[in-house]
């Protein structure tokens, strides 16, 4: 399967008691469905998977999986090898298109144990990965030669998320796949135009939540070389993007849904409510957009 296109990283609605919105959840996966998006990215970094319970994790799967009618890529990766491969197993038995995997957090593994992880989990089911390498988070960044190596030892590693903003090891991890259908895709919504100009595929974006057909956009310009428009198109979202990362995401992202009709709601703690300051700012930035 090769992954092409603009995907959207979605947001986790709560409610005001803390219990997952599933109605405003099944509303977004509506929304971003008919918008023409090529896919759905649930439970990752956007979607607080990190304050998710196991039994949510399946739930918002089961839930995007039934209210979509586009491909869902269901984030489940975790730093503790056998609940990534219980997560994947139940994604894969729920439907789901394939599994987006996060670099292990916090334990910081060498490179043989991110070869074993992602190696058990490869063995454990037949859906597509796709590996997330993104050291801001982490505390640990996946070589291209890692990355080589998984794709090339297990046939369903299939592409690799990319948000280390190291555009060397980005082109070196393009160059030690193109003999395999793998696909890298760009993990941060400033970098896609640089990105697919060194052969990447599309984007995983946050900015797609609020504004998908802009990114869609962008990422059909790049995908059919017309970089000169990409360009144009870069940088008329480029506020949007530094808006939406004022504050660590998805805090500006959930209050973005919330102003333009979409559902966001409460953020679970440790993460907090935007300062009033940002959340102006934010505002000034959503109306300078009509999508």
């Amino acid at each position: 399967m090769r992954f092409e296109g603009a995907y959207a990283a979605i947001v986790t609605p709560f409610t005001d008691k803390g219990d997952i919105n599933i109605e405003g959840m099944r509303s977004n996966v509506g929304y971003l469905s008919g918008e023409g998006i090529a896919g759905l990215v649930p439970c990752g970094s956007t979607g607080e998977s990190a304050t998710l319970t196991f039994e949510e994790h399946k739930k918002l799967i089961d839930i995007t999986i039934d209210a979509a009618n586009v491909p869902v890529i269901a984030g489940t990766g975790s730093n503790n090898t056998a609940e990534a491969v219980e997560l994947t197993r139940y994604a894969q038995d729920a439907g789901a298109d394939a599994a987006l995997l996060i670099v292990p957090y916090y334990n910081k593994p060498m490179k043989a144990g991110l070869v074993k992880h992602f190696g058990a989990i490869a063995r454990a089911v037949d859906i597509p990965l796709i590996l997330y390498n993104i050291p801001g988070r982490t505390a640990i960044n996946m070589d291209a030669e890692t990355v080589s190596e998984l794709a090339h030892e297990h046939s369903n590693v299939a592409g690799v998320k990319e948000a280390s903003a190291n555009f060397s090891q980005i082109s070196d991890v393009v160059e030690l796949t193109r003999d395999l259908d793998f696909s890298v895709i760009s993990g941060d919504d400033g970098l896609t135009l640089p990105m697919m100009a060194l052969g990447a595929t599309g984007v995983i974006s946050v900015a797609a939540d609020i504004f998908p057909k802009r990114m869609i956009e962008l990422v059909r310009l790049c995908l059919e070389g017309k970089f000169s428009e990409a360009r144009e198109a870069h940088y008329q979202l480029s506020p949007l993007f530094r808006a939406l990362f004022i504050e660590t995401n998805p805090i500006p992202v959930k209050k973005a849904c919330d102003l333009v009709g979409l559902t966001g709601g409460p953020l679970r703690l440790p993460l907090t409510e935007m300062a009033a300051a940002n959340v102006a700012k934010l505002q000034t930035t959503l109306a300078s957009y009509k999508d």
